[in-house]
């Protein structure tokens, strides 16, 4: 029986992801059949190990593929029969994934490796018939146990704190990555790629500063999930979260930066559907959406959450102030919503859209490697401020 990979975070700290000598290569990928029986093909120039993964509302299918690299940029696909579409791409360095998402509960008929043979490469075949609800949510369960069993990645939560030098943390969280690339403006250009390259500016202006250590919660293209950036800043006992974003709207006029902070009631129906939007983050790659429950459930937990959203939203009225002398911003420039990254009860955090990719204007601006270092130096130095501030000093070292 092929059991599910789980696959742990991986966090990478300079550079791009490095393929292993012996990984096998993904060539294409594509979807045959009707709605009685699907059938997923996987051209691969050696013979892969899978793993099978089912996951309910909504109804997907995942098929991890450790060791692989994909031969082409990844894109999402058209679906076919029991498909209504597909992505797939690296979650981890070295570490492909599929995720199908369903028009049904479906049942795995058949998953088998194809060997090379003569020009024909080795291909993976997966095929799908439907089934009905209660047999696949049995079937959900089994995989999300074997899941549980396999895991052998350590916690986030154990990884050590990354002050240096005395210096407090900042987490910079650039939005999206890997499998998932966020939003996508007309031009073809990735929001993943955005806020990476954007986060590293950051980073570089803070580090030139030298009072306060940058962390970045990915500096590659790699996908983490909602928690585990979460769990990431709270493990390096971070002063503050900023996750960097560049979101797409259907009004192409619409622009500016906006910068977000946690509340459980949207300010306003755009901030509602961006939170709904961000938060769709690890269902578009396969993950289950859970709660997370609160660590203490006592007044002391709910007045430290209290004191971290009010740090969050100080910063965030100052950081609207420093940008809004350089950059364009939003008619509301401070909005608050839901967002799941901003959850941490003990880090302040903000989420930053730095512009639309659906305008034009926002697009060019966002795409210039001048106004780049230049944002980036404002958004430094707003840091910097914020972090010196005796409240925040006092909050970081509980």
């Amino acid at each position: 029986m092929i059991r599910p990979l789980l696959l742990a975070l991986a966090l990478v700290l300079a550079g791009s992801p490095a393929r292993p000598a012996d990984a096998a290569v993904v060539a294409d990928l594509r979807l045959v059949g009707d709605a009685e029986r699907t059938r997923l093909v996987v051209d691969v120039d050696a013979a892969p190990e899978f793993g099978l993964l089912r996951l309910a509302d909504p109804y997907r299918l995942i098929v991890d593929l450790p060791d692989v690299s994909f031969s082409g940029e990844p894109k999402p696909g058209e679906g076919r029969g029991l498909v209504s579409d597909y992505r797939y791409g690296l979650i981890e360095a070295g570490k492909g994934r599929i995720v199908l998402d369903l028009t049904g509960p479906v049942e795995i008929a058949r998953s088998f490796v194809l060997p090379a043979a003569g020009p024909q490469p080795a291909r993976l075949v997966v095929d799908i018939v439907p089934t009905s609800e209660e047999t696949f949510r049995a079937a959900a369960r089994q995989d999300a146990g074997a899941a549980d069993d396999d895991a052998d990645g350590a916690p986030v939560a154990a990884r050590p704190n990354a002050a240096r030098a005395g210096r407090p943390v900042v987490v910079i969280d650039p939005g999206h990555g890997g499998i998932d690339a966020g939003a996508t403006g007309e031009n073809g250009l990735q929001e993943k790629e955005i806020t990476l390259a954007f986060a590293l500016e950051v980073a570089r202006s803070l580090r030139e500063g030298n009072r306060v250590e940058p962390v970045l919660t990915r500096s590659s293209d790699e996908f983490l999930s909602l928690s585990e950036r979460v769990e990431f800043a709270r493990a390096n006992q971070a002063g503050l979260l900023v996750s960097i974003h560049a979101d797409t709207v259907r009004q192409d006029y619409v622009r500016g930066a906006t910068v977000y902070t946690l509340s459980d009631d949207a300010s306003d129906a755009l901030a509602a559907a961006v939170a709904e939007r961000e938060n769709r983050s690890d269902i578009l790659a396969g993950l289950a959406i859970q709660d997370q429950p609160d660590d203490v459930a006592n007044i002391l937990f709910d007045l430290a959450r209290r004191e971290t959203k009010n740090l969050s939203v100080r910063f965030a009225k100052s950081l609207v102030g420093e940008l809004g002398t350089f950059l364009p911003l939003n008619k509301s420039p401070w909005r608050r919503a839901a967002f799941r990254v901003l959850k941490a009860p003990d880090v302040p955090s903000v989420l930053l859209e730095l512009g639309y990719l659906s305008n034009r204007d926002d697009e060019e601006r966002l795409t210039s490697v001048e106004w780049r270092r230049k944002g980036a130096d404002r958004i430094a130095r707003s840091i910097e401020a914020f972090m010196a501030g005796p409240a925040v000093s006092q909050h970081s070292s509980q």
